[in-house]
């Protein structure tokens, strides 16, 4: 293995070994562990890209892509992401009535703590109505990490209920 730096080509796909030339557009993984310092994953097409995408067993990926060093980024070309989904890349669901309408409440867990804290029993009724609140909740939150522009909901999008919380006190 040569410690050479080539002054022909930026660096080679992990792939398929193609020179990817300086200024030229490559792809890199979106998982931190393949586009760190250490791996150093880059693609000189998506299908190279999707290559790498079985064995790495990604659960969500996307290539990022990019332009080699060497000159200024053209505004026209500017880094873009694409999300790539195995399996044909069938969008995921995103109407409410695709989504199931299950129990969300671990029906054994709730009626302890009820029984401990109040001694009572409780209804097989209050798990649906429970759930339904949940969905309410956790839809306000998905709205909230959605207007921060993050794909991950975080325990800052529930500070309504706080807000709620105190209000009513």
């Amino acid at each position: 293995m040569s410690n050479e730096i080539s002054t022909e080509f930026w660096k080679k796909c992990s792939v398929c070994k193609k020179p990817i030339g300086f200024n030229e557009v490559y792809y890199v993984c979106s998982v931190s562990t393949c586009s760190g310092n250490r791996t150093g994953y880059v693609f000189c097409r998506m299908q190279c890209f999707e290559t790498h995408l079985p064995g790495a067993r990604h659960r969500d990926a996307g290539a990022i892509e990019k332009i080699a060093p060497g000159a200024a980024v053209p505004a026209e070309r500017a880094p873009a992401r694409l999300i790539v989904r195995p399996g044909g890349g069938a969008p995921a669901p995103s109407s409410v009535a695709a989504v199931p309408r299950e129990v969300l409440v671990v029906a054994s867990r709730l009626k302890d703590y009820i029984q401990a804290r109040a001694d009572m029993n409780t209804s097989a009724s209050v798990m649906e109505a429970l759930s339904d609140h949940l969905r309410m909740i956790a839809d306000r939150a998905i709205e909230n990490a959605r207007i921060d522009g993050r794909k991950t909901v975080m325990d800052r999008d529930l500070e309504f209920l706080k807000r709620l919380k105190d209000s009513g006190s």
